[in-house]
Protein backbone atom coordinates (compact mmCIF):
# COMPACT_ATOMS: atom_id res chain seq x y z
CA UNK A 1 0.00 0.00 0.00
CA UNK A 2 1.24 3.08 -1.11
CA UNK A 3 1.48 5.95 1.39
CA UNK A 4 0.53 9.64 0.27
CA UNK A 5 3.04 11.86 0.58
CA UNK A 6 3.87 15.47 0.50
CA UNK A 7 3.68 16.93 -2.94
CA UNK A 8 1.49 14.45 -4.15
CA UNK A 9 -2.51 15.51 -4.96
CA UNK A 10 -5.09 13.92 -2.40
CA UNK A 11 -7.32 11.51 -3.94
CA UNK A 12 -10.57 12.67 -5.03
CA UNK A 13 -13.32 10.19 -3.28
CA UNK A 14 -16.93 11.19 -2.25
CA UNK A 15 -16.61 10.78 1.68
CA UNK A 16 -19.75 10.89 4.30
CA UNK A 17 -20.12 13.14 6.74
CA UNK A 18 -21.02 12.57 10.42
CA UNK A 19 -24.25 15.15 9.17
CA UNK A 20 -25.61 12.59 6.47
CA UNK A 21 -24.15 15.04 3.69
CA UNK A 22 -21.23 13.64 1.09
CA UNK A 23 -18.57 16.02 0.45
CA UNK A 24 -15.33 15.68 -1.11
CA UNK A 25 -11.56 16.90 -1.12
CA UNK A 26 -12.09 18.82 -4.46
CA UNK A 27 -14.99 21.08 -2.61
CA UNK A 28 -12.23 23.18 -0.99
CA UNK A 29 -10.17 22.79 -3.78
CA UNK A 30 -9.30 26.88 -4.66
CA UNK A 31 -11.24 27.97 -1.42
CA UNK A 32 -8.90 26.72 1.62
CA UNK A 33 -6.43 24.38 3.06
CA UNK A 34 -7.85 21.53 4.50
CA UNK A 35 -6.23 19.53 7.94
CA UNK A 36 -7.51 15.86 6.98
CA UNK A 37 -6.56 13.76 10.27
CA UNK A 38 -7.33 9.95 10.25
CA UNK A 39 -7.68 8.44 14.37
CA UNK A 40 -8.53 5.05 15.62
CA UNK A 41 -11.81 5.29 16.49
CA UNK A 42 -14.18 7.90 18.45
CA UNK A 43 -14.44 7.15 22.04
CA UNK A 44 -11.20 6.16 22.93
CA UNK A 45 -9.51 7.92 25.14
CA UNK A 46 -6.53 8.94 23.46
CA UNK A 47 -8.68 9.86 20.30
CA UNK A 48 -11.11 12.02 22.32
CA UNK A 49 -8.79 13.87 23.25
CA UNK A 50 -7.23 14.59 19.64
CA UNK A 51 -10.28 15.49 17.89
CA UNK A 52 -11.24 17.82 21.50
CA UNK A 53 -7.84 19.30 20.86
CA UNK A 54 -8.93 19.88 17.08
CA UNK A 55 -11.77 21.11 18.62
CA UNK A 56 -10.33 23.44 21.09
CA UNK A 57 -7.97 25.36 18.54
CA UNK A 58 -11.05 25.31 15.95
CA UNK A 59 -10.96 29.11 15.69
CA UNK A 60 -7.21 29.57 15.13
CA UNK A 61 -7.58 27.16 12.38
CA UNK A 62 -10.29 29.02 10.83
CA UNK A 63 -8.74 32.69 11.09
CA UNK A 64 -5.77 30.98 9.62
CA UNK A 65 -8.12 29.71 6.60
CA UNK A 66 -8.41 25.95 6.91
CA UNK A 67 -11.19 23.67 7.27
CA UNK A 68 -10.86 20.87 9.76
CA UNK A 69 -12.09 17.33 8.80
CA UNK A 70 -11.68 14.06 11.07
CA UNK A 71 -11.54 10.52 9.44
CA UNK A 72 -12.18 7.11 11.43
CA UNK A 73 -13.52 3.75 10.56
CA UNK A 74 -17.04 4.48 12.61
CA UNK A 75 -20.30 4.69 11.15
CA UNK A 76 -22.31 7.59 10.63
CA UNK A 77 -24.49 7.43 13.01
CA UNK A 78 -21.78 6.77 15.69
CA UNK A 79 -19.85 9.52 14.29
CA UNK A 80 -22.77 12.08 15.12
CA UNK A 81 -23.10 10.81 18.52
CA UNK A 82 -19.34 11.77 19.16
CA UNK A 83 -20.08 14.90 17.52
CA UNK A 84 -22.75 16.22 18.76
CA UNK A 85 -21.53 14.87 22.65
CA UNK A 86 -18.12 16.50 22.23
CA UNK A 87 -19.55 19.57 20.59
CA UNK A 88 -17.39 19.39 17.54
CA UNK A 89 -17.72 22.21 15.04
CA UNK A 90 -16.08 20.69 12.28
CA UNK A 91 -16.61 17.41 9.66
CA UNK A 92 -16.52 13.87 10.71
CA UNK A 93 -16.06 11.51 7.84
CA UNK A 94 -17.07 8.11 8.14
CA UNK A 95 -14.86 5.52 6.48
CA UNK A 96 -16.60 2.09 7.55
CA UNK A 97 -14.88 0.08 4.43
CA UNK A 98 -11.72 1.31 4.85
CA UNK A 99 -11.65 2.95 1.49
CA UNK A 100 -10.36 6.45 2.06
CA UNK A 101 -7.73 5.35 4.95
CA UNK A 102 -6.30 2.85 1.71
CA UNK A 103 -6.58 5.59 -0.53
CA UNK A 104 -4.16 7.92 1.94
CA UNK A 105 -2.43 4.51 2.43
CA UNK A 106 -2.63 5.07 6.44
CA UNK A 107 -0.99 2.32 8.08
CA UNK A 108 -1.73 0.15 10.80
CA UNK A 109 0.03 0.89 14.48
CA UNK A 110 1.64 -3.17 14.86
CA UNK A 111 -0.02 -4.39 11.88
CA UNK A 112 -3.42 -4.23 14.33
CA UNK A 113 -4.59 -0.26 14.71
CA UNK A 114 -5.60 1.73 12.90
CA UNK A 115 -2.91 4.10 12.62
CA UNK A 116 -2.99 8.34 13.48
CA UNK A 117 -1.68 10.64 10.37
CA UNK A 118 -2.49 14.04 10.04
CA UNK A 119 -2.35 15.51 6.19
CA UNK A 120 -2.09 19.53 5.34
CA UNK A 121 -3.57 19.95 1.78
CA UNK A 122 -3.14 23.05 0.62
CA UNK A 123 -5.62 25.09 -1.41
CA UNK A 124 -4.50 23.19 -4.72
CA UNK A 125 -5.53 20.15 -3.37
CA UNK A 126 -1.66 19.85 -2.47
CA UNK A 127 -0.25 17.72 0.46
CA UNK A 128 2.06 20.10 2.42
CA UNK A 129 2.46 18.00 5.54
CA UNK A 130 2.37 14.28 6.93
CA UNK A 131 2.52 13.75 10.36
CA UNK A 132 2.11 10.39 12.05
CA UNK A 133 2.47 9.85 15.76
CA UNK A 134 -0.08 7.36 17.19
CA UNK A 135 0.38 7.94 20.73
CA UNK A 136 0.54 12.23 20.84
CA UNK A 137 -2.50 13.61 20.32
CA UNK A 138 -1.69 16.98 20.53
CA UNK A 139 1.19 16.74 18.67
CA UNK A 140 -1.17 16.83 15.62
CA UNK A 141 -2.95 19.23 16.14
CA UNK A 142 0.37 21.74 16.92
CA UNK A 143 2.00 20.44 13.80
CA UNK A 144 -1.06 20.86 11.68
CA UNK A 145 -1.58 24.96 13.11
CA UNK A 146 2.38 25.56 12.27
CA UNK A 147 1.76 24.65 8.81
CA UNK A 148 -1.16 25.90 7.79
CA UNK A 149 -0.75 28.77 9.08
CA UNK A 150 3.08 29.49 7.31
CA UNK A 151 0.61 28.24 4.18
CA UNK A 152 -1.56 31.16 4.60
CA UNK A 153 1.42 33.58 5.29
CA UNK A 154 3.00 32.38 2.10
CA UNK A 155 -0.29 32.85 0.46
CA UNK A 156 -0.80 36.49 1.20
CA UNK A 157 3.02 37.10 0.39
CA UNK A 158 2.24 35.71 -3.56
CA UNK A 159 -0.72 37.92 -4.01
Amino acid sequence: MRSIRVGDTVPDNPLTVHDDRTISLADFKGKQTVVLFFYPADDMPLCTREVCSFRDAYQEFVRAGAAVIGVSGDSEGTHRAFAQAQQLPYLLVADADGSMRRAFGVPKTFGLMAGRVTYVIDRDGVVRDVFKCQFSAQKHVDNALRIVRSLETSQHLDT
